[in-house]
């Protein structure tokens, strides 16, 4: 394990760090000359000269804290780590728990934390359950619980009190970049089905609810989210504050779809509705074709599948944006035109030859 840290460097800590989120936040600090990094998560990774990455199951207290023990010069936590489970009930436990097991190991060692950037959505708002107020602000009310981002913010909230370092929740829309194995991935989802209709010569269908098709939704670029996340994190003004953070444009697949179905050389059809979550289920031989047919990277059918979460974002038949007005008051100025963001993450796939 690299522990060679330099210690008048800022040290970040990438919670999550193979992540869409985690992966795309360590790109943007790799740019940063005044960054040391460590990335955590279950699959570890290739360290650098930059990047120390380490395998740690954040379940297990025990090991969290003999990991940690090692970094003592850790100053920003940005914690992106996430785990799945079946209900909205059952998914508090663990991810506070992930959330706590990192929190206090690092401050049991690691005297100079300045920051915890904490990772959340539109689940703040009540948006999984259904139509929810928008645009959403920082400021609404929240909503039933049980809700595991809402319950990991009051720890920190309770946590802070008396300490010196400050926390910041950056609350993106859909997060849409790179990173295969990874169960919230959108635009994977589009490439792939995508990719697979086309194989089988059959027109770009949007998958989803009518409704859906024609409410106003928005994206958050995840190059945009690590920039946003670091300003956050070393912005005084953000010090113990929730941000949304967004393109800044709102969109409507109904306009968007046919654009994507152009972009993949296809015709795009009236929209059917469907279970990809059950209907991708019996095309694992075919992707393994399409990938030995165009020279495709070797990646299996279960790391570029997030059908589950294509279908819950494509069953919101009902709008889904905030108001972003409060970062760029604080200074965040960043914006992402989110057609020209798909076209640029498909093209990032083509090139890592993981669609043809």
């Amino acid at each position: 394990m690299n522990t060679s840290i330099n210690h008048s460097r800022k040290v970040a800590l990438v919670v999550g760090a193979n992540g869409v989120i985690g992966s795309n936040l360590i790109d943007h600090l790799i740019t940063l000359p005044d960054w040391d990094i460590i990335g955590l998560s279950r699959r570890g990774g290739i360290s650098t000269d930059r990047v120390t990455f380490v395998s740690v199951d954040l379940l297990q207290r025990s090991e969290v804290e003999h990991v940690l023990a090692s970094f003592p010069t850790i100053t920003h936590i940005f914690y992106a780590a996430y785990q799945d489970r079946p209900t909205w009930a059952e998914l508090v436990e663990p991810n506070l728990n992930m959330l706590i097991h990192i929190v206090e190991s690092v401050e049991a060692t690691s005297p100079q934390l300045e920051h915890i950037s904490l990772m959340q959505g539109y689940k703040v708002y009540g948006a999984h359950l259904g139509a929810f107020p928008t645009p959403a602000r920082e400021t609404d009310a929240k909503p039933m619980p049980p809700e595991f981002n809402m319950a990991q913010q009051d720890y920190l909230v309770q946590q802070q009190q008396g300490k010196d370092w400050t926390w910041s929740a950056l609350r993106p829309s859909v997060v849409c970049g790179f990173s295969v194995g990874n169960p919230m991935n959108l635009a994977m989802v589009i490439a792939i089905y995508a990719t697979i209709s086309k194989e089988l010569q059959i027109p770009l269908r949007f998958p989803g609810k009518r409704g859906a098709y024609h409410s106003i939704l928005e994206m958050t670029d995840a190059g945009l989210l690590a920039k946003a996340t670091v300003w956050a994190a070393t912005t005084p003004a953000c010090a113990n504050q929730a941000l949304n953070i967004n393109n800044g444009d709102v969109f409507r697949w109904e306009s968007l779809w046919p654009k994507i179905a152009h972009y993949f050389d296809m015709e795009p059809a009236p929209p059917l509705s469907m279970n990809l979550n059950d209907m991708m289920k019996d095309k694992e031989a075919l992707w393994d074709s399409i990938v030995s047919r165009y020279g495709l990277t070797a990646y299996t059918y279960a790391e570029v599948s997030s059908w589950a979460f294509g279908d819950f974002v494509f069953s919101w038949d009902y709008d889904f944006f905030a108001d972003g007005s409060k970062a760029r008051r604080l200074g965040f100025h960043e914006y992402v035109d989110t057609e020209e963001m798909f076209i640029t993450i498909f093209e990032d796939f083509r090139k890592r030859k993981i669609i043809a």
